[in-house]
């Protein structure tokens, strides 16, 4: 009964369904329960929170990430099964909390640098982080440097993850970088890049620990450093 329930959340993540009213990637699922319900059962059933998120929602992205890949998923289908991630993440929420598991693997500031106002791509690694159990802090949009850093240093962040979208504001990650340095945090955080004009070599050239070409790197990466790696 209980394997039967992850392998359920499983396998209504890679069909992106939060809830009963989701149709679903595939034909014949309207109705059935989703993310959401099946979390919530599982909860009721006894099945602890460890076991939900890594066997059932986290599990779910990585054979996500797996079919992005190969080519068989696409960006929208990402994203929906990430919402249903976070939806299931909704649910557990509340039990997280009563555990004291809450920090789990990490605690991550995320944000959208100063002057940039996309989020499509940050609410994806978000998303993934919590459902990979990253306690996330996600700032939005258009964060200036020295909030970003008043937040990591508020929350005594292990990582900050920073997103933008256009060359003229990438560059904004560097006085991130250079923010946590004046700070004497930069040795305490590390620091990952993404977004579509950034690479490894602008990772490099600013001081940034890692580049996560897409969402699914960018978890890799998180998890690598926080364990005690480098990319």
């Amino acid at each position: 009964m209980k394997d039967e329930l992850i392998e359920r959340i499983v396998e209504n993540v890679l069909q992106g369904r939060r809830n009963k009213e989701d149709e679903g990637i595939e034909e014949d699922y309207a109705g059935e329960p989703g993310v959401a319900e099946l979390v919530q059962e599982a909860l009721d059933s006894g099945i602890d929170t460890n076991t939900i998120l890594l066997k059932g929602l986290s599990a779910g992205m990585e054979q996500v990430g797996q079919k992005y890949e190969t080519g068989e998923y696409f960006i929208p289908d990402m994203l929906t099964a990430a919402e249903a991630v976070e939806a299931g993440m909704k649910v557990m929420e509340p039990h997280l909390a009563g555990e004291g598991a809450s920090e789990g693997k990490g605690k991550v500031i995320m944000a959208t640098v100063e002057k940039d106002l996309h989020d499509i791509g940050k609410n994806l690694v978000s998303i993934m982080l919590k459902g990979a159990g990253f306690n996330v802090v996600d700032l939005g949009i258009d964060v200036p440097a020295a909030r970003i850093v008043e937040a990591a240093e508020e929350e005594k962040a292990d990582l900050v993850g920073l997103s933008a979208l256009l060359n003229t504001t990438m560059v904004n990650m560097e006085d991130v970088i250079k923010e946590l340095e004046n700070k004497g945090l930069r040795d305490k955080i590390k620091v990952i890049i993404g977004g579509a004009p950034t690479s490894d070599d602008f990772a490099d050239e600013i001081g940034a620990d890692a580049y996560g070409k897409d969402a699914f790197a960018a978890i890799r990466a998180a998890e690598q450093l926080l364990s005690g790696g480098k990319k």
